[in-house]
């Protein structure tokens, strides 16, 4: 039988824990998400995984906003963030600090998710776009690289919480081992 864990059981840390305890080399960077509610899922995500910081940029919305609140449930009080306007400026900026930076897209010359290697000893921003336009070319051309998850469907894309999700647990994974 496969009973449920109590929340005593899964054994989480306190937000005071969590602020102290070290991150995973991994940040996000949402780049003119329009949806609060991605923006509050991807807060949970970050948390989840222990990411070191959420940088949110151009037209993002940032907390206290209600639908981040709503779906960050309680992530925004756990997670480093800052708000950027430009988010061109801020990658050659994280760049110029020794980051790489890595752009969820599909391009010319992205690396599928399957093969892609987090850097070792270097921290990396990974950069999630838009919902209808994806990240901007102006920050892919900026950027060192572009990762890309394999679609079997119809569809040509994923939900930008969902896809980042999926980005996070499998670099994450890689880091942990």
């Amino acid at each position: 039988m496969h009973k449920k864990k109590s929340m005593a059981e899964l054994n989480r840390l306190s937000p005071a824990e969590f602020a102290a305890a070290k991150k995973n080399p991994v940040s996000l960077l949402l780049d003119d998400i329009r949806s609060a509610n991605n923006v509050g899922s991807l807060f949970r995500t970050a948390d989840c995984f222990a990411l070191e910081h959420i940088y949110l940029c151009g037209i993002t919305a940032t907390p206290p906003h209600r639908d981040i609140l709503k779906t960050a449930l309680g992530a925004t009080e756990s997670m480093s963030w800052s708000h950027h306007d430009d988010a061109l400026a801020l990658v050659k900026e994280l760049k110029g600090d020794g980051a790489q930076v890595q752009c969820l897209e599909q391009t010319e010359q992205s690396t599928l998710l399957k093969n892609f290697a987090p850097p070792a000893g270097q921290p990396l921003v990974l950069v999630v776009g838009n919902e209808v336009n994806g990240v901007n070319q102006a920050v892919i051309d900026a950027a060192d690289g572009t990762i890309e998850i394999e679609q079997f469907g119809t569809k040509h894309s994923l939900n930008v919480a969902v896809a980042a999700g999926m980005m996070v647990y499998w670099i994450v994974g890689r880091l942990v081992r």
